[in-house]
């Protein structure tokens, strides 16, 4: 039998919120959407490539100007469970207005903290977080490592969830916080460094390697991240967090040449190396013992299996991909 808990999922057009909700659908979960734009080409999103979904509402609503129309669909619907992926996400592009990133990732999202924790019906609030509140690390990362961040987007998120650790404290807001690896597969958007090299490779141009690829990083398929968040907001326990991870690390430079090997091409013909970002994070490796420990859960799809999916997803949708932004455009 379906399970009728709603969720809201603010965010729900982002690449892990797409994800999250046809994950939610397939259990059959009635779903409310909301994110600031209009749902993208149906390429982007895994929910509706079988058809139009059924249990499913979108909203258009953006958490910087639209937070009492956000307030007035909770309090009307009464989800069980908020799952916010809602934030200004890109770490290099936060050093050019970092007001931007500190409006949405902390002053509108601790807005929004203060409204859900007069809502007595809320079962548990799920606030996606980064690893980069860690910053650059060494060895692996437990989720009570302290928080360094080197960026504007990572101060941003890490004031974000201190704030909601007080909220906690304070009130009881049913919280948990989820922190996964770098996400990845079909579907994704084409600034990302999986689907950007295979669509690259596909129109016979040149990827930029910043600074030459030697940042390492766990890799992890966006449905396992699917399956860990919603075994999070079902199981987990209150004010605590968890990290999503794969316990393999590689290279950006040994994805890309993975990538290069399963097409077929050679790393040298279709790469240009070029300078670091400011700002970059050496490493990140993060320990999931937690999740799998308490929550049962593991990764089920290898980067090979991965980056298979990706490239056919590509493939199939190549015509309308060539048509698409390529890189990554700021909306205040």
């Amino acid at each position: 039998m379906p399970d009728s808990a709603l969720f809201f999922v603010l965010g729900s057009n982002s690449f892990s919120g797409a994800r999250f909700v046809e994950t939610l659908l397939a259990k059959g979960h009635p779903v409310i959407g909301a994110s600031r734009s209009d749902e993208p080409h149906p390429a982007f999103l895994p929910y509706r490539w079988q058809g139009e979904p059924a249990r499913f509402r979108f909203l258009r609503l953006d958490l910087n100007h639209n937070l009492e129309a956000i307030v007035d669909v909770l309090e009307r619907e009464r989800p069980a469970f908020v799952v916010n992926f809602a934030a200004q996400s890109m770490v290099a592009e936060s050093w050019q207005n970092p007001d931007h990133w500190f409006m949405t990732n902390v002053v509108s999202t601790v807005r929004l903290h203060d409204r859900l924790r007069a809502m007595s019906f809320l079962e548990r609030y799920v606030h996606v977080s980064t690893p980069e509140v860690y910053g650059s690390t060494t060895g692996t990362v437990r989720e009570d490592a302290p928080f360094n961040p080197s960026t504007p987007y990572a101060v941003s998120r890490a004031a974000a969830d201190l704030s909601l650790r007080t909220f906690h404290a304070a009130y009881g807001l049913p919280v948990v916080y989820t922190r996964a690896a770098n996400v990845y597969g079909a579907g994704q958007q084409l600034y990302r460094i999986v689907p950007r090299t295979v669509l690259f490779i596909r129109l016979g141009r040149k990827l930029q390697l910043h600074g030459g690829g030697t940042s390492e990083r766990s890799f992890i398929h966006a449905s396992d991240v699917a399956e860990a968040t919603y075994q999070v907001a079902r199981r987990g326990r209150n004010g605590e967090s968890y990290h999503i991870s794969t316990d393999r690390t590689i290279s950006i430079r040994g994805l890309v040449e993975l990538i290069c090997d399963r097409l077929g091409v050679r790393f040298s013909d279709v790469v240009e190396v070029v300078g670091e970002r400011l700002g970059k994070d050496a490493a990140y490796r993060l320990d999931s013992t937690k999740i799998r420990d308490e929550l049962g859960w593991s990764d089920q799809i290898s980067l090979e299996d991965g980056i298979a999916e990706t490239a056919a997803w590509v493939d199939h949708n190549l015509d309308e991909l060539a048509r698409q932004p390529l890189s990554y455009i700021h909306k205040p």
